[in-house]
């Protein structure tokens, strides 16, 4: 036990001191406009050198310094989470290699070493899925497994195609890589790499069925590193995606992604799963805004929802974890009363979410509305951005109005409470980001501030749209407990909504269906058919029959002796003749 102790504390305290270093050297960048490339040389053999490259300016030591404090309190968070598990230092070593490959990727500018820290974060993600060993976790993390391999293959391309560039830095290329031939492969290639890690339509499925690892694991996976490596590799892109076809694609994509997870999670019972959808929903707006050219605004809010997202995660866990791992919301309700703390963290989560004023969540959302609004965007886009807004308030009212209000669900047996400081306190942590994070950060990434100039009715849309959502989520979840759905029709609708349209089934089922079909009809025609009949099994027939006549030749019979003598007189005979 004191072994798991020293564990939990001193990974703690390891990267809380590294976080603060990183974000002191950050502010010390931001101030001089310094930025230092670090060039290493490995081996040096005649004339090849194998070279280790690192950019260390303030954006890598920024995001270096959150991923390192979110990461910090998850571990002293879990020191109480998994106090049970056997294998607990097998997850501390776990998680501390997901953060070493998180570091190795935000602070390699070499397509190459960024390439090993994006597959170290896909298998280690892959081990944390599969933790609790049974057959969901096999398929779930399978299912990452396979949809971020997409990606890892997309940077193998990129890889080869810089060589027309003559290395693999690219951030020495990027100003000018509009101008080169392969550009629109190069960057297209970027965007699908992008777009698997931060599972955007059509690699969105994975997301929520990750959720079977430990909830510890969310907290960080789903807010600070593995669903973010996507975005911030195509923030450090973004000069070179201006003007390509890719950009509008993702545009359109996002905006879907947005809207599509924001409509699921108003439909979803699964407490961790609503909250892997509303990260989905803000990677879209991430996306999005990254797509309109504004890559500052994707960071700003990348950093801002790491904050709060991991908060809410947190919560998440110690009430599942007080409530005995129960994960459906229709079994909770008024733990209010019973988890005070972790209920005023839950709502301090779902209000920065939301975008309330003066939260983490406002300043960086309310920006991107403001600056989408202002773009040349298409009605299809603005429409989108509209209803994902109102949506993600719909559906965190429905989240409090399930467990945080009315009455308690669980029965007379349940002893619901605050009682472990060890989880409590890294929420009381992440609380303070939740709310000074957002005009922190506003301050010191933006000296300069932006320039909004719109009509009232757009200033005030994003306000109007949320409280609508806010109204009707409440306002159906009431009748929701009334009413039963009685329509197939309606029934069908939910279930495409409320599925992710489907997309599940189409990465998985809908996917191996044909493969695997015709792999059993070439098995049975082929492999056990006419491939045996001509292959193997009609030779050994063929050789084993050849043999029995043979072996009748060979058994020293005088009636055979006579019968051949006999059959080669004649031939002589006809012969003589």
């Amino acid at each position: 036990m004191l072994w798991m102790v020293s564990m939990y504390l001193s990974s703690m305290v390891f990267l809380l001191s590294g976080s603060l270093s990183c974000v002191i050297y950050s502010l010390l960048c931001l101030k001089s406009g310094q930025a230092w490339f670090i060039e290493w040389e490995l081996v040096s053999l005649n004339s090849s050198s194998i070279v280790m490259t690192l950019i260390l300016d303030w954006m890598s030591f920024m995001f270096l310094g959150f991923v390192m404090f979110i990461s910090s309190m998850v571990l002293y968070y879990s020191g109480e989470y998994m106090s049970g598990d056997n294998n607990m230092n097998r997850f501390m070593y776990l998680v501390l290699a997901f953060v070493m490959s998180m570091g190795f990727l935000i602070i390699s500018p070499n397509l190459v070493s960024i390439l090993l820290g994006w597959d170290g974060l896909g298998l280690v993600s892959y081990a944390l899925v599969i933790y609790y060993q049974n057959e969901k976790s096999a398929n779930a993390g399978m299912l990452t497994a396979l949809s971020n391999r997409v990606g890892d293959v997309a940077i193998l391309l990129a890889i080869s195609l810089f060589f027309s560039c003559g290395g693999w830095n690219f951030l020495f290329y990027v100003e000018n890589m509009p101008n080169m031939s392969l550009n629109g492969v190069l960057c297209g290639l970027v965007v699908l790499a992008g777009m698997t890690k931060s599972a955007q339509i059509p690699f969105s499925a994975w997301l929520p069925a990750a959720m079977a690892a430990p909830t510890p694991v969310s907290a960080l996976v789903h807010s600070s590193t593995l669903v973010t490596a996507g975005v911030y590799l195509l923030i450090r892109f973004s000069p070179a995606l201006e003007g390509q076809t890719s950009q509008m694609i993702l545009l359109l994509l996002s905006s879907l992604t947005m809207f599509m997870a924001g409509l699921g999670a108003n439909f979803e019972y699964d407490l961790k799963k609503i909250i892997a959808l509303s990260t989905l929903s803000q990677l879209g707006v991430m996306m999005s805004i990254l797509s309109l050219g504004y890559a500052d605004l994707a960071f700003f809010h990348l950093l801002a929802h790491a904050l709060f997202k991991a908060l809410l995660f947190m919560c998440a866990g110690a009430v599942i974890h007080s409530v005995k791992d129960y994960q459906d919301i229709r079994m909770m309700g008024g733990l209010v009363y019973h988890m005070p703390l972790t209920g005023m963290c839950m709502n301090l989560a779902n209000l920065a979410l939301c975008g309330t004023p003066f939260l983490a969540g406002f300043y960086s959302k309310d920006m991107i509305l403001e600056v989408a609004f202002m773009s040349p965007i298409n009605l299809v886009s603005f429409l989108l951005y509209a209803l994902a807004t109102g949506l993600t308030v719909c559906y965190t009212m429905r989240l409090v109005y399930y467990t945080l209000s009315g009455d308690f669900n669980l029965g007379n047996l349940y002893s619901v409470s605050d009682e472990g400081k060890v989880m409590t306190n890294p929420m009381m942590g992440l609380s303070v980001g939740a709310i000074f994070g957002g005009a922190s950060l506003a301050w010191l990434i933006f000296p300069c501030p932006y320039m909004i100039c719109m009509s009232p009715f757009f200033k005030t849309l994003a306000l109007i749209v949320s409280v609508i959502g806010g109204v009707v989520g409440y306002l159906l979840n009431l009748s929701a407990v009334s009413y039963k759905l009685n329509s197939l029709d309606t029934y069908k609708t939910v279930v495409f909504s409320g599925s992710m349209w489907f997309m599940p089934y189409l990465s998985t089922y809908g996917i191996s269906k044909n493969f695997l079909g015709s792999g059993e009809a070439y098995q049975k025609v082929g492999d056990m058919g006419w491939s045996e009949y001509y292959g193997g099994q009609g030779i050994y027939s063929f050789v084993s029959k050849s043999s029995k006549y043979l072996q009748v030749f060979q058994d020293n019979s005088m009636k055979v002796y006579m019968l051949s003598f006999l059959l080669w007189v004649i031939v002589l005979v006809f012969m003589s003749v």
